[in-house]
């Protein structure tokens, strides 16, 4: 019997401008599951977090991220595994990711590594495929291989992992408002004007600029959204209000993290953080909506074990 403890980070994907192709990895939060491996043939999952989970299992993210590490990999095993913590669904930060990133991870670990770092992102991608019905890495690539990423290209996978300033917060707030993912996909449009194509290309290419160069005030002009947030900001109640809030108390910029309803913003110190996470809370405080609040640092630190038994 083998048996491993793993945590995985939450995420933010998107960062405003890179809508599909650009995550980051938060520090603190995140999802703690243990796998275990055993001779024979079949798979559990046992749910021990205060999150309800789906009782399908064909409905759990874990799932097709098991069977695909063990169809690529050949291997055969009984999995039996325990969800110990985890981020609430719909939250905005990379629930579904933090799950299937765990998985792939924990799964790799128990079976010697034979997979290389991408290869473990495609096996967490299948989660994420089953929780949105799209077949995307923003969030899974930074909770497997912390920092900041940039998905280049998916057919294949080509991931960049970009340099972190050392000394950037997020202040993340969670609403108590209900955006599926699946439905926020659908709201967006199917073609893209071409004025708003060539904003975002520019802000794309800046906000990777500015991370290289770490010139703080071309990452935080560049991380606008052209393309989803227009349509999906109408879920996130006083949005345009709070965003001019957090810009005039310091923050570099403030977009919806992922499809939302979470909301972030990116700040160049712990002090403008904590600021902006208290106007988060009064803010959602004001309109009668119950919110969590996280200041982390963004984590060059990505999926890690935090418990082995082999």
């Amino acid at each position: 019997m083998k048996k491993v403890r793993v945590f995985a980070p939450a995420s933010i994907a998107n960062m405003g401008c890179g809508f599909d192709v650009m995550g980051l990895a938060l520090d603190d939060v995140g999802d703690i599951i243990e796998i275990v491996a055993d001779e024979g043939d079949g798979l559990s999952i046992i749910n021990k977090s205060d999150v309800p989970m789906p009782e399908d299992i064909e409905m759990n993210v874990i799932t097709p991220v098991v069977r695909k590490f063990l169809e690529i990999t050949g291997r055969k095993a009984k999995i039996e595994v325990t969800i110990c913590e985890k981020i609430y669904p719909g939250s905005g930060i990379g629930s579904s990711a933090a799950s299937s990133a765990a998985a792939a991870y924990g799964m790799n670990e128990l079976f010697g590594c034979p997979l290389s770092e991408e290869e473990v992102v495609l096996c967490a991608m299948e989660g994420e495929r089953l929780a949105s019905g799209g077949y995307h890495a923003d969030n899974a690539a930074p909770a497997v291989m912390g920092g900041i990423v940039l998905i280049r290209g998916y057919e294949p996978l080509d991931i960049i992992k970009l340099p972190v300033p050392g000394n950037f917060y997020c202040a993340v707030v969670h609403p108590h408002l209900v955006v599926n993912t699946k439905e926020a996909r659908k709201i967006l449009p199917k073609d893209v004007p071409m004025h708003a194509a060539i904003s975002q290309w520019g802000n794309v290419g800046g906000l990777i600029a500015g991370l290289y160069s770490g010139n703080i005030g071309l990452i935080g002009r560049s991380m606008k959204d052209s393309v989803a947030e227009p349509y999906r900001k109408k879920f996130i109640p006083g949005f345009d209000e709070l965003r001019e809030k957090l810009l005039s108390a310091g923050s570099l910029a403030m977009n919806i993290s992922g499809s939302g309803p979470s909301v972030f913003a990116l700040c160049d110190n712990v002090n403008v953080a904590e600021k902006a996470g208290a106007i988060m809370r009064q803010h959602f405080d004001e309109k009668g909506i119950g919110r969590e609040v996280y200041v982390v640092k963004v984590s060059n630190k990505g999926c890690k074990l935090t418990g082995i038994n082999i």
